[in-house]
């Protein structure tokens, strides 16, 4: 490519050779460097896979949490410009030719915000507050950097954001089954994140929020327009958020004991 900018993208993986080649592909006409962090304890194919593509650098890692391993994989980079997709991604045909036109100009903004559509078993969910979901993904790494925590990291920097047109695409529960792995894993990951900064949490925690959830993601965010999809996801999102707070207290519950 003759392209002005080039780009590096970061991609953490474990057990995902079921998308991998899914993401990977979706990059190649566009992304000058893919990055692809394994961890250490995957047990399939990941790895192999992404590493039969010439433009991929595969590594097997130490996991870090969410944050710090997608920060190891930036600093890495052959390249300053980072493009952040999970390996349950993939970039749309549209947005590929987009990100080809960004590198052929003069940047306006450091980061960007590019739009996801996401799948839940199999369905496109246009409602209930996940689309349009505009998230950080394109950054330059001199103004950018990734938070620390475990689960749901985000991007910290205090400069303006421009905005793709096109959606990237992510295959997020393909079915129930998957979903749940998730969950526990998650809700685990997220009580741990809320004890490390002290919140108490309370009996109300398992009353309400999960309560409002529903109601927020089914009539306010007008979930209910996606059919059966949009009821289940609701449901589910409100029993994340109620085990998410009881593992809390559980945590909160063992250390008394202890005491």
């Amino acid at each position: 490519m003759n392209s002005h900018i080039k780009i590096s993208s970061v991609v953490i993986a474990k057990n995902e050779a079921q998308n991998i080649r899914r993401c990977i592909e979706s990059q190649l006409k566009c992304i000058d460097e893919i990055l692809v962090l394994v961890d250490k304890n995957s047990t399939d194919d990941t790895f192999t896979i992404a590493s039969s593509y010439t433009k991929v650098r595969a590594e097997k890692v130490d996991w870090q949490g969410f944050g710090k391993t997608k920060q190891y994989g930036v600093d890495k980079a052959e390249n300053d410009w980072i493009l952040w997709i999970d390996s349950d991604e993939a970039l749309t045909e549209n947005l590929q030719n987009e990100i080809l036109s960004f590198k052929e100009k003069e940047p306006a903004y450091f980061v960007y915000k590019i739009n996801r559509r996401a799948y839940f078993l199999g369905k496109w969910i246009k409602h209930c507050g996940w689309y349009p979901d505009y998230v950080t993904r394109l950054f330059n790494r001199g103004y950018a950097k990734f938070s620390d925590s475990k689960v749901h990291e985000y991007l910290v920097f205090s400069c303006e954001t421009g905005k793709f047109n096109y959606d990237i695409e992510h295959f997020t529960d393909p079915d129930i089954n998957h979903y749940f792995i998730k969950f526990n894993r998650y809700t685990g990951l997220a009580a741990e994140e809320l004890v490390k900064k002290g919140y108490n949490a309370k009996v109300t925690d398992l009353i309400f929020r999960p309560f409002f959830i529903f109601i927020k993601m089914y009539i306010i965010k007008l979930g209910f327009l996606d059919g059966l999809y949009g009821f289940i996801l609701s449901v589910f999102s409100s029993c994340y958020v109620f085990t998410k707070y009881a593992k809390v207290l559980e945590f909160k519950f063992k250390k008394s004991n202890k005491n």
